[in-house]
C-alpha cells in the first residue's frame, strides 16, 4: 500500500498510530512467539541446571517457530527478533558460564531504549511521531502540529513506562543475585513483564488514542 493510499485509509493521527503500533507488536502471536523460548530456557534450567541444554532448548524452539512461520508463508519478523534476542543472550551466557547472563542483553535493551526515547521526549521529538510520518510519507511534518507533538509525547510516556519498571526490577536481580533463584526470579519477571506489561502499555495508548480525532493534515508534494 502506498503512503497516499494508507493515508486516505487512516485520516485521522489516532487511526494511523493504532494501525502502527498493531504492525510493531505483532499482535498475540508475536508476543506469544516471544514469550516461549524465554520459558522453555527458565524451566529447563531450574529442572535440569544445565545449562547448555537449557540454550539448546530455548533455542531449537525458537527455531521451530520460525520454520512455522516460513511453512505458513506468514511474516517471520517477529520470530527473527526474538531469535537474534535469544542467541545475544545465549553468547553471553555461554561465555561467562553464568546462566543468568541470559537476560542481561534483555535488560540492556530496555535501558538503552528508555534513554533513546526520554531524550526524544526531552529534545520534543517523541518517537510514536514517527510512526505517523511513515504513513503521511513525510518523516517529520507532524513536528509542525503542537497537538500532534503533545499527542504524541504522551504516547511516547506509555511505551517508556514499562521498559523503566523492567530495568528497575531486573537489574537489581541479576547485580545481586545467585544461583537458581536469581535465575528462576529473572526468568519469572522476563515473562511477567514482557507481554503483559506490553499489552497494558498498548490497551492505555488505544485508550488514550480513542478518545481523540486529530485529522492528519495533507504533505504537501515536493
Amino acid at each position: 500500500m502506498s503512503a497516499e493510499a494508507e493515508e486516505v485509509a487512516h485520516d485521522t493521527v489516532e487511526a494511523a498510530v493504532r494501525a502502527q503500533l498493531a504492525k510493531a507488536f505483532g499482535g498475540v502471536r508475536g508476543i506469544i512467539e516471544a514469550a516461549v523460548p524465554t520459558i522453555a530456557f527458565t524451566l529447563s534450567w531450574i529442572v535440569t541446571e544445565d545449562l547448555k541444554l537449557s540454550l539448546i532448548v530455548s533455542i531449537s524452539l525458537a527455531v521451530v517457530l520460525l520454520l512455522v512461520r516460513i511453512v505458513q508463508r506468514s511474516t517471520p519478523q517477529f520470530v527473527i527478533n526474538s531469535l537474534i534476542g535469544i542467541a545475544i543472550g545465549a553468547f553471553f551466557a555461554s561465555r561467562t558460564g553464568d546462566a543468568k547472563d541470559y537476560f542481561l542483553p534483555g535488560i540492556l535493551w530496555n535501558a538503552g531504549y528508555s534513554l533513546a526515547m526520554l531524550l526524544s521526549i526531552v529534545t520534543r521529538w517523541p518517537v510514536v511521531g514517527f510512526l505517523i510520518g511513515s504513513v503521511t510519507g513525510d518523516p517529520t511534518a507532524w513536528h509542525k502540529d503542537a497537538g500532534i507533538v503533545r499527542l504524541c509525547t504522551k504516547l511516547t510516556w506509555m511505551l517508556l513506562i514499562p521498559c523503566v519498571v523492567r530495568v528497575a526490577v531486573q537489574l537489581p536481580v541479576w547485580l545481586f543475585g545467585g544461583g537458581d533463584e536469581a535465575v528462576a526470579a529473572l526468568g519469572f519477571a522476563k515473562i511477567v513483564m514482557g507481554w503483559p506489561l506490553q499489552v497494558a502499555a498498548l490497551g492505555a495508548m488505544l485508550w488514550l488514542l480513542g478518545r481523540g480525532r486529530t485529522p492528519i493534515k495533507p504533505v504537501a508534494p515536493a
